[in-house]
């Protein structure tokens, strides 16, 4: 099967794609058919084009305050002139170890517009993490806020601080703080009112110049660094200008990290259409409640996430109404979710597509049950084949690897040659020279009427929350550990259904010796980011093995999720130590009695399952609660103790929880004599 959508882009971000690359009508090389859905447009139709924006108009706000299209073109000018004074020009990579702030975007662009490429260096990443990260891409400069903590930063030859809106402070005699003159970007206002792209640096490198290299988990136990070049971008922009119709009314709330590709979506597409970015802050990205009110506040219209950070959006209370456009990927949208993302009058988007093809390789408008969720068509000079292990197409109806081709593949992984050959395979189904298409890994089938399905993963690569995990990768590090003799990851599904990484360990001296998931857990923390650190462990005497002595992860036992953990039992001593217990065991599906000195993580416990139990406790105790308190005060214990402190109003929260379960035992009449007693002049 093979599948394209060609169109014209609009001319602000036209690709360019070269001549040679164009598919000839109706070619396959005997792959199947060639078609395009309905949400594509041919070369001859008319791509959306949007109105150049205001210079006045906002272009991103945040933490960091608001930067209209002028003052957004006059900071990236000016940091783009520093940049070039430190060296930066073509294939540069720059490090951005940023805070989430409208300085944020001002650093991407400037890198760009710079000649660059950056390279995201996530602040809640472990320190080992991102010096490997560092070497492996040939960092020699960094952006980073005073914010960020400069022990990850350490040994970089070359930091420089910018302010939270992107600015490089002043130094004493009005010069920046490398000592240089300020520059000034020259841009006329009426560059701005023009044709064209209204930022410096918008369109990113060109052609086949590197944008940026992302760092994905790797099998071997190292990140691989996807390398992906401007064109690419380029064309993700055009396609999703041409499909969703942004306004310059329009707001879009980004919420997406930028170690996670998505984020060049959502911080990129709107500036491209002359609309808002509305950036927020690590704290309220992780936040139900907190993000419910900023999307509220800011009158959002446009919002992309992952199934769970949608999830915890609706656990706070719901997606706000002013949400017209709604766009879920980064793993398999379930039935239920989607139902409850529908609205009238919003348009919910299923999306999907690898780092390596650039962010989403198809999309399409999810229907109301019962119809099936399905991978959406193609997005412009993109193609899809699902083809067999010997690289033949399948018959609809059977189950293949999808291959994608087109202008969104990336270079490769850097300094990768082995790896990339064994993924970026030659396209024997474009009919020119040098073709490529991306084996993905992912099984799909076409379905008779036409709709192409996911079916799952074909290798060891997982979904967690949205971000890609290879489970070698974990392996790698619990081997590292002394007391472990075998080790192997697994993914089951939790209580609450949703999937949670699992360790399995054979200690090297039976029986497991105490404090090892510490230690273990420990060791994983300080060298994965969290999402890819393990809730649970199990040890086993042996690991299961196939018949030729493979690891046999179907035979990888699920882990008692009720057993009890290592810290002693000590039960509740007040009433809100209760309530909070209760709710424990309620959001993370234990049936034992839990204690006040358990942790919350360690019981299986994730940022939306906090988000989750942040939602009933402030609905149930009327204290406003930030999620980083349970984070920080993972305990029952700790976390009653967080909420007395927090309360302004000198109230007692046990003896609210304690006044709250004698009204629920009181019958109407009782109540009502209560509330007589209570009314003046009674």
């Amino acid at each position: 099967m093979v599948t394209t959508v060609p169109m014209t882009p609009n001319p602000s971000l036209d690709p360019s794609p070269d001549p040679a690359s164009e598919p000839m009508p109706g070619s396959g090389g005997g792959a199947g058919s060639v078609r395009e859905p309905g949400t594509g447009r041919s070369r001859a139709g008319s791509a959306h084009r949007s109105p150049a924006p205001a210079p006045d108009a906002v272009a991103v706000s945040g933490p960091g305050g608001e930067l209209t299209y002028r003052e957004l073109s006059r900071r990236v000018g000016d940091l783009a002139a520093v940049l070039r004074e430190r060296g930066v020009g073509p294939e540069t990579p720059v490090g951005l170890c940023m805070e989430r702030t409208t300085g944020m975007v001002v650093a991407l662009l400037a890198v760009w517009a710079a000649g660059g490429a950056y390279v995201p260096l996530d602040p809640a990443f472990p320190e080992d993490r991102l010096a490997l990260m560092r070497e492996d891409a040939g960092i020699g400069l960094v952006l980073t806020q005073p914010g960020v903590d400069r022990r990850l930063l350490a040994g970089v030859p070359d930091v420089l601080s910018l302010t939270a809106g992107g600015e490089v402070p002043p130094a004493p005699g009005g010069t920046s703080a490398s000592g240089a003159a300020l520059p000034s970007s020259g841009l006329p206002v009426s560059d701005l009112s023009a044709p064209g792209l209204p930022v410096p640096g918008l369109s990113g490198p060109a052609g086949s110049g590197l944008a940026y290299v992302l760092y994905t988990s790797g099998s071997t136990g190292r990140p691989k660094g996807v390398e992906v070049p401007g064109r690419a971008v380029a064309n993700l922009l055009a396609s999703f200008a041409d499909r969703l119709g942004l306004l310059p009314e329009d707001r879009w709330l980004a919420v997406t990290t930028l170690s996670f590709d998505i984020s060049v979506l959502e911080l990129l597409l709107p500036l491209a259409c002359g609309a808002r970015v509305v950036v927020a802050s690590a704290e309220q990205a992780a936040d139900g409640p907190a993000l419910r009110a900023l999307a509220v506040a800011e009158r959002i219209t446009v919002m992309q996430a992952t199934p769970a950070t949608w999830r915890i959006l609706l656990e706070a209370g719901g997606v706000p109404e002013t949400v017209r456009l709604r766009l879920c990927g980064g793993e398999a949208l379930p039935r239920d979710l989607a139902d409850a993302l529908l609205a009238p009058g919003a348009d919910l988007w299923n999306v999907y597509g690898p780092t390596e093809t650039t962010v989403w390789s198809t999309a399409g408008t999810v229907e109301p049950s019962p119809a099936g969720i399905d991978l959406g068509g193609p997005i412009a000079e993109t193609f899809l084949y699902v083809l067999d292990e010997r690289g033949l197409p399948v018959p609809d109806g059977e189950a293949g690897e999808l291959h994608i081709g087109g202008d969104g593949l990336a270079r490769g992984y850097r300094g990768m040659p082995g790896p990339t050959a064994a993924r970026f395979l030659p396209d024997p189904f474009a009919g020119r020279p040098g073709a490529r298409m991306y084996a993905t890994g992912d099984l799909v089938r076409n379905a008779p009427d036409g709709r192409l399905e996911y079916l799952g993963r074909a290798d060891r690569q997982v979904k967690i929350r949205g971000f890609r995990v290879e489970l070698g990768e974990i392996e790698t590090v619990m081997h590292s550990v002394e007391r472990v003799r075998r080790a192997a990851a697994g993914v089951c599904d939790g209580p609450d259904g949703l999937p949670r990484l699992v360790a399995y360990v054979v200690p090297a001296w039976p029986p497991a010796p105490e404090g090892l998931w510490e230690t273990l857990r420990d060791r994983l923390r300080a060298s994965l980011p969290e999402y890819m650190v393990p809730a649970h462990l199990v040890t086993l005497d042996a690991l299961p093995l196939t018949p030729n002595g493979k690891l046999d992860r179907a035979a990888l036992p699920a882990p008692d999720w009720t057993a009890s953990p290592a810290t002693p039992y000590r039960a509740p001593s007040t009433p809100a130590e209760d309530e909070l217990a209760t709710m424990w065991a309620e959001v993370l599906g234990v049936d034992r009695p839990i204690g006040v000195d358990d942790d919350f993580f360690e019981l299986g416990g994730h940022s939306l399952t906090a988000a989750q139990i942040i939602a009933r406790v402030q609905s149930r105790f009327g204290a406003a609660v930030p999620i980083v308190a349970l984070f920080e005060n993972p305990t029952v214990a700790g976390l009653a103790r967080c909420l007395d402190d927090l309360d302004d109003d000198d109230l007692d929260l046990s003896e609210i929880a304690a006044l709250r379960d004698q009204l629920d035992g009181l019958d109407a009449d009782e109540l009502a004599a209560i509330f007589d007693e209570l009314a003046p002049g009674s």
